[in-house]
């Protein structure tokens, strides 16, 4: 393959910008970072790309443990679309570091804004508003396509400076206590067992007990359990019952489970 990109995803949007992407480039090979085990990872491609979605302002931590077992090659060309929901802050900057430190460089790097999952703060926009960004998403990515195959250099997009030192600040000082929010998630009594969230967590951090979930503690805060779930009876805290949800509209469950990670299907 002359591309291999690597995605994460919690509820599609990151998925379909792979998918897209993929399509755009051709000859190009998606893997789900849960896929990659906890072994070193040995890309033959010569350009390495990587998609994933924005948690709190920053790498989710899952990208960063896959980083860390990345095999790199300063001959290489590196790439990454950072989706977010308009605040990229300094993302694609922090992962620059990380690559930097492996030796490597971030050739390009890539804001895309999607419609947001993150519900304690609002439900889903209308689907007018969903339908602009994608499409608005999908202009920018066929113009990174080109920028890709052409291995064009470009400076990690980022938002402004005092947004990248406070949304910074804030990922630096919660980064470690995320796999305990999910003490907020809790489950009511439309639950029908069905057994979605337990399957869908990219992070494997749900079990079903006497048929309702229970959070393991080592959450990401995609929120795939919340969003994917058929009966919308999982919540985070008081205010999300009435919230609408929200996951891609072209990405469908299966789709999501293939993503999972391996044997947890």
């Amino acid at each position: 393959m002359e591309t291999t990109i690597y995605f994460y995803t919690g509820t599609g949007n990151s998925l379909w910008t792979a998918k897209k992407l993929s399509a755009a480039l051709e000859n190009t090979e998606l893997i789900p970072v849960t896929h990659t085990g906890f072994d070193l990872i040995h890309p033959d491609s010569k350009k390495i790309g990587f998609i994933f979605p924005v948690h709190i302002w920053g790498i989710p931590s899952k990208i960063v443990d896959f980083l860390n077992r990345l095999e790199t090659d300063p001959a290489k060309y590196y790439f990454a679309l950072a989706v977010n929901a308009g605040q990229v802050a300094a993302t694609l900057i922090q992962l620059k570091k990380l690559l930097q430190e492996k030796n490597v460089k971030l050739s390009s790097g890539f804001s895309i804004d999607m419609p947001s999952n993150y519900i304690p703060w609002g439900g889903a926009i209308a689907l007018e508003k969903q339908e602009k960004k994608f499409n608005e998403a999908l202009n920018k990515i066929n113009r990174i396509a080109s920028l890709i195959k052409a291995k064009e250099e470009k400076a990690p997009e980022q938002g402004p400076v005092w947004q990248n030192i406070f949304f910074s600040a804030i990922y630096r000082l919660s980064f470690s206590h995320v796999p305990q929010m999910d003490k907020s998630f809790l489950v009511d009594e439309k639950c029908t067992s069905c057994g979605i969230c337990e399957k869908i967590c990219p992070a494997q951090n749900i079990l079903l007990a006497g048929g309702k979930p229970k959070w393991q503690h080592h959450c990401e805060q995609c929120f795939a359990c919340l969003q994917w779930c058929p009966e919308e009876a999982i919540q985070y805290g008081g205010g999300t019952a009435r919230k609408k949800r929200y996951h891609h509209p072209d990405i469908k469950l299966k789709d999501m489970l293939a993503c999972v990670p391996k044997g947890k299907e």
